[in-house]
């Protein structure tokens, strides 16, 4: 766990830097388990996210854009009514916990002072925010309501009083000398690691093996050197926020982590640190559980479509076969009196062949010979018709195997927004019946895009669903804008808004046409381009669907550093 304790001490530390004293002017809540506070402070606003999320809790500054839902959460209202206006007057840590305390002050609709209280517990699935009445200790909501039936220990609830966790009893590490290490270690059990969390609050596993990783041969002279050296950094505040990335995972920490093979990334601080890590995880993950059942939904007809090609196939190799079931129907029918029902093949003379050959015939024993007959004539007659329709019938069904895998691939690169949007296409498709909404969407909204902007200043702007596409190129775009797209493979349109673009912004185009593909995690990748006036949507084709003449192709790789950095929210 890289959010312990010690990177919480470290993270109050950054805040209180950069918020104390400010002014609370927005509150928002884009997503279920997550606010963002825009706060006044030093001359600029900052946005603070606070995240209940199950997976992904932390509390951070961040630079990220999110999109804020048309009508606000019940909890959202709530806290606009208490802390918009107020002073953030301090932040804290509760001990060593993963409880970050906000006391917050302001006046209240009469005009009298009022003290309220934010806390976040950051503890996985168990994570909360909990709005407080200060003078009384009362809970005024929460953004998750545990009842007594969940937890006995203690009720977040409206009205209930406010209890904290119970506490471990560990040692604080910030107090602990080497003599105090000494006393808590036995060196002659082993596992100094797991002794480390076991004694010492704030720790998590990463820095105890690093704190045993920095000793060396672990002994009664080496761990406690090493544990001091580190706590030292902590009280000095030598934060040094380090992603250590290799090709198991990537770590976060607000120390460096030696004891983890791989490529180190610094930081400057903690907050810009977790925007870097987090950047596209827990979208990705919302977008899981918001478009599960669609992604669902389209796995489902594209494997329904291809079984109806293997159908179709054969029933295509049946057709060859017309004359054959022609011939067979008009043997039996010839051959009748040396038939009856129970026999599963005979063998009669071909009065068609020149040299009368014999024909085996197989035959269906439960039916008679008039029967077995009519089932072959039936044959004849599907078939001959089947070459007219079937090779029609595959061609639509490739198609749509084609629109669906095009379609599995957006919902990976989408964002809540664009899930939405491939949600309508296909209720507009008639694959989907609409669902009763709340609140229309205007009937002229436009498809709200990703900009990005080169390393020269050139704006690209990508397309990450067909709606957005289809906008992008055959409206938005000018005639002589570069348009790009991966070669033979699903993937979004982009364009460069420049006729005539240098070489380094068309490789940056590139990278992010094959990032945002179905080859994202491939290497040398195709990418076409050319001017969007050589791009053309066929008459009756499915949305997103182009053709275009005229392209150059280059091979890039997809960098999603690259893309960071090129981002730019509109």
């Amino acid at each position: 766990m890289s959010f312990d304790g010690l990177f919480t001490k470290a993270m109050v530390e950054e805040l209180q830097s950069t918020l104390k004293g400010g002014r609370i002017n927005k509150v928002h809540q884009p997503y279920k388990n997550e606010m963002i506070l825009v706060i006044r402070a030093n001359g600029k606003n900052h946005k603070l996210l606070l995240s209940a999320h199950p997976s992904y809790a932390r509390v951070q500054l961040t630079n990220e854009a999110y999109d804020n839902p048309s009508i606000p959460p019940m909890f959202c209202m709530l806290l606009r009514k208490h802390l918009e206006g107020y002073i953030l007057e301090d932040i804290k840590q509760m001990d060593l916990d993963r409880i970050i305390i906000f006391d917050i002050k302001g006046r209240n609709e009469i005009g009298d002072v009022s003290y309220k209280r934010l806390i976040v517990e950051i503890m996985g699935r168990h994570s909360n925010i909990t709005l407080i009445d200060q003078e009384r200790n009362m809970i005024l909501d929460c953004i998750k309501h545990v009842s007594y039936a969940v937890n006995s220990y203690r009720a977040l609830l409206p009205g209930q009083t406010y209890v904290t966790p119970p506490a471990q009893n560990k040692a604080n590490p910030i107090e602990a000398d080497e003599t105090d290490v000494l006393r808590r270690m036995d060196f002659n059990s082993g596992k100094l690691d797991r002794q480390l969390v076991q004694h010492y609050s704030g720790f998590s596993p990463l820095l105890a093996k690093e704190i045993v990783y920095q000793s060396g041969l672990a002994n009664r002279t080496t761990l406690p050197a090493a544990f001091i050296k580190t706590i030292d950094k902590i009280k000095n505040k030598e934060v040094q926020p380090t992603i250590t990335i290799n090709e198991h995972k990537e770590t976060f920490y607000f120390l460096q982590l030696d004891h983890i093979q791989g490529e180190q990334r610094h930081f400057e601080s903690l907050s810009l640190m977790l925007d870097r890590y987090y950047f596209g995880k827990a979208e990705r993950d919302r977008v899981k559980q918001q478009g599960n059942d669609l992604e669902k939904f389209i796995s489902n007809e594209k494997e329904k479509n291809t079984k109806k090609i293997e159908k179709l196939k054969l029933t295509m190799q049946d057709a060859k076969n017309a004359e054959q079931f022609q011939l067979y129907g008009e043997l039996i029918t010839a051959h009748m009196y040396a038939i009856h029902r129970g026999m599963d093949e005979i063998e009669v003379s071909n009065y068609y062949d020149e040299n009368n050959s014999n024909v085996l015939i197989p035959l269906d024993t439960q039916k008679t010979p008039s029967q077995n007959a009519q089932i072959y004539f039936k044959k004849y007659q599907k078939a001959k018709h089947a070459k007219q329709v079937v090779q029609e019938q595959i061609d639509q069904a490739y198609e749509e195997v084609n629109y669906f895998d095009h379609l599995l691939q957006q919902i990976q690169a989408a964002s809540p927004k664009d899930i939405e949007e491939i949600r309508e296409e296909l209720i507009e498709g008639g694959y989907l019946r609409e669902r009763q909404k709340k609140q229309k969407k205007p009937v002229n909204a436009k498809p709200i895009l990703d900009y990005f902007v080169a390393s020269d200043g050139t704006e690209i702007i990508v397309g990450k669903n067909n709606k957005q596409n289809d906008y992008l190129t055959n409206k938005l775009a000018a005639k002589d804008d570069i348009w790009l797209h991966t070669k033979d493979i699903p993937g979004s349109h982009v364009v460069i808004r420049d006729n005539a673009p240098s070489n380094e912004v068309i490789q940056e185009a590139a990278c992010l046409a094959a990032y945002f593909s179905k080859a994202r995690n491939s290497s040398s990748v195709p990418v076409d381009y050319t001017k969007v006036r050589n791009v053309k949507k066929p008459s009756g084709a499915k949305p997103g669907f182009v053709i275009y003449d005229q392209q150059q192709t280059i091979f890039v790789t997809p960098d999603e550093e690259k893309v960071i950095s090129l981002s730019k929210k509109k």
